[in-house]
């Protein structure tokens, strides 16, 4: 697929990930319009990007509305040849998990696809949903004793099952809303044009496109364990995140999923390293001698109840249909921290 000046339309541009996949977009000559919610965070983006005119924004507040997408594609729906949906709420402060989290992921993915079926079923011709190995693992499961995940592998989580806390409901929502994409395909795919592509990002480390005062999420971890003078201040990562792949990978996967015909009807699974927060605290003080006086040594015993090798991980299938090396864990973490010191200077 030609890459000159091809319009690619990104969902929730704003985010860590979408942002170096634009990075990459931009660099390769296509055309990128990206969603945002406000003119605010347009402004932003497009000064991240020191406001290139191959960029360009449209604005959707909700999500959650069935039609958040109509608007967009009835305007440039003839222009657009490739979708990347990256736009999925991701918070972990909401009250109404099903209305604030299962809602506006599964309504967006509908919205999205039943935009361009309106509007551009034979314009567009790949379309590429930022799942999540979330969709893969259930983080209530309790025994993982012989569990392989794979590229097979799905979280069981009921509808009303999920709704028990954040980071269930999150978890859950990637497959809901995987699963309405899949469906879609099933129901509606001699209907349309385009190819169906998932990438599945576990947790997420690697630099920013241009830092700024609000980190990603990882960012934010790190920036806490930096800072942190004691064992008490350091966050949890006892968690099934522990899982985690480099944004630049992300964004490349991003990439050779609509470049490459091998990626068809795929599910892209990107995990690397399987980590702990005494890896983190390891690297800091191999690498970064200046915090070592502050930053603690050991993390707590409580952070490491859990086995670091939570469950067999198998995604040899992505890594060969992708064909390149994954940055490895301390070259993503090492880069993360350096460029958060580089902006306190």
């Amino acid at each position: 697929m030609s890459s000159t000046q091809s319009t690619v339309f990104v969902s929730g541009a704003s985010g860590f990930i979408a942002q170096n996949i634009i990075k990459l977009l931009l660099e390769q000559n296509y055309k990128v319009i990206g969603s945002v919610r406000s003119n605010n965070k347009a402004k932003q983006v497009h000064s991240t990007f020191e406001n290139n005119p191959s960029l360009s924004f449209v604005i959707i507040e909700d999500l959650s509305k069935l039609t958040a997408f109509d608007e967009v594609f009835k305007k440039y729906g003839k222009d657009i040849k490739i979708v990347l949906h990256t736009a999925s709420p991701v918070t972990f402060q909401a009250t109404d998990l099903e209305k604030g989290i299962l809602i506006p992921a599964v309504n967006g993915v509908k919205s999205i696809l039943n935009a361009i079926l309106k509007y551009a079923p034979q314009t567009v011709e790949r379309f590429v949903y930022t799942s999540s190995v979330l969709a893969q693992v259930n983080p209530t499961w309790t025994d993982f004793k012989n569990v392989t995940i794979n590229e097979k592998s799905w979280n069981d989580s009921t509808w009303e099952g999920s709704q028990v806390d954040s980071l269930t409901a999150y978890s859950a929502s990637k497959a809901f809303a995987e699963r309405a994409a899949w469906d879609f395909m099933k129901e509606y795919g001699n209907e349309v044009k385009f190819k169906l592509t998932t990438v599945l990002p576990s947790f997420v480390f690697g630099p920013e496109v241009k830092i700024g005062p609000k980190l990603n999420l990882s960012g934010e971890i790190l920036k806490t364990i930096i800072h942190a003078t004691s064992e008490k201040q350091l966050p949890s990562v006892d968690t099934v995140l522990r899982v985690s792949v480099d944004v630049r990978d992300v964004a490349r996967a991003h990439m050779l999923a609509f470049q490459k015909e091998e990626c068809i009807g795929k599910r892209l699974s990107l995990v690397e390293n399987v980590f702990t927060l005494q890896d983190i605290l390891d690297l800091i003080h191999t690498d970064f001698p200046d915090l070592s006086g502050n930053v603690p040594v050991r993390a707590p015993v409580s952070n490491e109840k859990m086995p670091k090798e939570l469950f067999g991980f198998n995604n040899d299938e992505s890594k060969k249909i992708l064909g390149f090396k994954f940055y490895d864990f301390k070259t993503s973490v090492h880069d993360s921290i350096k460029q958060i010191l580089d902006a306190q200077k």
